[in-house]
């Protein structure tokens, strides 16, 4: 076999290949007999009819096949032989397969070569200070308040500001199309709430009914209300006022295993504080993060940046069905959101690429307990056993890619223990 390497810059190569002729014939040979077995050709007795034959009416499927027997088994041979490792598939081209000839093809990959990430102790982090003030608890206390309000009859008046009202709803837009809803819960000065609509129902007393029309200004947010008027037609069914639970001890009893106010307030200090440590490590490890990227003295495979940025918009569009939106009714530019993410993500692949090198260079390695440990977390996460975790991940090659968190992760605190953190 034949191989001629080219550098098309430091990390884009080519190589032009050749299989030789008599490999080539013997594979179409084994591939003709193959097909003889199988084919059903009138005039021939099933498995009986000539290679010539076969070769002849099965030309072309037999040369495909040829080609996507010799071709991968070739490139993994000249890799080898160089020495390289791509680091995504070859891209593939201008393949040559006819018999009583040679093979030849010609493929593109991306490659890292060995460098230098440098010294490491120049590397200055400042970790965000941690404080937790008496205004951040007395938030996070109001905001369990709210979630423990309770909502009581409002009888003797009509609505006012703040109430929230139960009704049935009628709209119908300029098309005239009606659109009916009972029992909807409409909480006044909701942001949610159409320009002018709560005005229309302030005094209304349950039982009332009013129609009204409301004129939805040009910049409305919603693009097929803005600028049109829309006609509503209510009937009050109740009125409901919000009141909030006293901050008491019996408050704190009510949400769980306090017996005093203050002691909620302990824990709920503790939650930030452990909050608050959380985000100032993700703050320095970013941080760390910007710093190491620059630190690739080459431009960063564009095939490595595609995958990462692949990999942001698989995670935000996972993020949007959590929330039980449709990706493709989001009204998203997904073409300009993907060139949005490629320079974060040129630098999140650089400072991959230098962590990666760091470990090749310490020779950083995970042991088998590190992973088994982190096979029994996710178990115990998702309410499995170990044994059927590892059955899953073993079948779609997970543990592999647990294994090269753990390196990367043994990567960052090497380099986290030279850098200066302040």
């Amino acid at each position: 076999m034949k191989t001629e390497f080219a550098d098309v810059n430091e990390t884009r190569k080519t190589v032009k290949v050749e299989i030789p002729q008599d490999v080539v014939d013997a594979e179409i040979d084994r591939l003709a007999r193959d097909y003889s077995k199988k084919a059903r050709i009138p005039g021939f007795r099933p498995g009986k009819a000539p290679t010539r034959v076969i070769k002849q009416r099965f030309k072309d499927q037999i040369l495909h096949d040829v080609a996507q027997d010799l071709i991968p088994r070739a490139m993994d041979d000249a890799l080898r032989e160089r020495g390289v490792e791509p680091v995504d598939t070859p891209d593939v081209r201008d393949v040559t397969v006819e018999e009583g000839r040679p093979l030849t093809f010609t493929a593109s990959f991306d490659t890292v070569p060995e460098f230098d990430p440098g010294d490491l102790s120049t590397i200055s982090l400042r970790r965000p200070e941690v404080a937790i003030g008496d205004e951040a608890v007395e938030g996070a206390l109001g905001r369990l308040r709210d979630r423990g309000a309770r909502f009581e009859p409002v009888e003797g008046r009509g609505v006012d500001h703040g109430d929230t009202v139960v009704l049935d709803l009628e709209r119908q837009d300029a098309s005239g199309k009606p659109d009916k809803h009972n029992d909807v819960n409409i909480e006044l000065g909701a942001k949610a709430n159409p320009p002018g609509f709560d005005e229309e129902l302030l005094g209304l007393e349950p039982g009332a009914t009013k129609s009204f029309v409301i004129h939805y200004p040009a910049d409305y947010p919603i693009g097929e209300l803005a600028n049109t008027d829309v006609s509503y037609t209510v009937t009050v069914k109740a009125v409901k006022r919000r009141v909030l639970p006293e901050l008491d001890d019996e408050f704190a009893k009510d949400l769980g295993e306090f017996d005093t106010l203050d002691a909620l307030k302990t824990r709920i200090r503790e939650d930030l504080e452990h909050e608050a440590k959380h985000e100032a490590d993700r703050a320095l490890r970013a941080d760390l993060m910007k710093q190491l990227a620059p630190r690739v003295p080459f431009e960063v495979p564009d095939s490595l940046v595609d995958r990462e940025i692949d990999r942001r918009i698989e995670e935000f569009a996972r993020r949007l069905i959590d929330q039980r939106i449709d990706p493709r009714q989001a009204g998203i530019d997904w073409n300009a959101f993907r060139e949005s993410q490629r320079e974060p993500a040129r630098e999140t692949v650089g400072a991959a690429l230098v962590l990666d090198e760091i470990t090749r260079r310490e020779r950083l390695e995970v042991a088998q307990a590190d992973v088994d440990r982190e096979v029994e977390i996710y178990a115990e996460r998702t309410g499995r056993t170990p044994a059927a975790v590892r059955a899953a991940l073993e079948k779609e090659g997970g543990l592999s890619r647990i294994a090269a968190g753990l390196r990367r992760e043994k990567s960052i605190d090497f380099v986290m223990a030279r850098a200066k953190i302040s």
